[in-house]
């Protein structure tokens, strides 16, 4: 490919600039074939540690390693041109220290060569946020029902409601003020993640939050029907995949069994080429 033709890859600041123009199209990905199809359509790929429950099988994203997260961000890379990519930090790579984070974070960054990072937590990350946009790593924080934590929340539950709301408000301040160059909201109530967005300097991104946030996200097996052993309130099915592909599947078996494939036009002659 000539330098001319070179498609631009979208950054962490066009992602900010986009605040209150375009609203920011973002989905996860994992592997290269799944990258290749959404990158002309997003604006943000996400390599999100829901990896460690839709390609791994895990209960939960508190399995999910670094390794992991590196190993897909490749495999991601590979596929996605244009669109900005962003690395989830799996549990247990940043909560201890600045350095830990930073340590970790360039690692991933360094051997996936996506744009940035994303984090869990609020105000009392901020510190952790500072210290690596400073060093050249830029952040997306995520606040609101953070998965990492889900033992602390007691399981999957709106975050932000009555009294919770002005805390998941300085969270948002706190992140923005530290550098964080978009924050993603999930599970929030429409009322606050509103207000959120219009406070905050940065682009919001809901997953289960607003309409009116400056981007949305959804795990993409999800959204396709791929991944269905439950079904979040806030996710939309624009496909049934699942249902396809075992249909698929079955209709492969069938055949096998009655010796219809391989056919002819599958399989190769004994007759020597000239």
């Amino acid at each position: 490919m000539s330098a001319a033709a070179k498609i631009s890859r979208k950054m962490p600041s066009d992602i900010a600039a986009m605040k209150g123009q375009s609203p920011i199209v973002c989905l996860t990905a994992y592997t290269t074939p799944m990258a290749r199809i959404m990158d002309p359509h997003c604006d943000l790929v996400l390599v999100g540690d829901s990896l460690g429950m839709v390609v791994h099988g895990l209960e939960s994203t508190l399995g999910v390693t670094l390794e992991m997260m590196i190993l897909h961000g490749q495999a991601v890379a590979r596929g996605a041109q244009a669109a900005c990519i962003v690395v989830d930090m799996p549990f247990g790579s940043y909560e201890e220290s600045p350095a830990q984070a930073f340590r970790n974070a360039a690692r991933i960054m360094a051997e996936t060569g996506a744009q940035a990072v994303k984090l869990e937590g609020g105000a009392h990350m901020a510190d952790t946020i500072r210290f690596l946009v400073q060093r050249g790593i830029p952040v997306v924080a995520h606040i609101g029902l953070t998965p990492q934590s889900v033992n602390v929340f007691g399981g999957y539950k709106v975050q932000g409601r009555g009294d919770a709301a002005a805390r998941l408000m300085a969270d948002a301040v706190a992140v923005d003020e530290a550098g964080a160059f978009a924050v993603t909201l999930e599970k929030v109530p429409q009322g606050l993640a509103d207000r959120i967005t219009a406070e905050i300097s940065v682009p919001t991104i809901g997953i289960g939050a607003s309409v009116n946030c400056d981007g949305q996200v959804l795990v993409v097996d999800d959204m396709l029907g791929l991944f269905t052993a439950f079904k979040p309130k806030f996710v939309k099915r624009y496909a049934q995949l699942g249902d396809a592909a075992g249909q698929a599947v079955a209709a492969y078996a069938e055949e096998v069994r009655a010796r219809r494939f391989p056919a002819p036009e599958h399989m190769f002659s004994d007759e020597v080429k000239k």
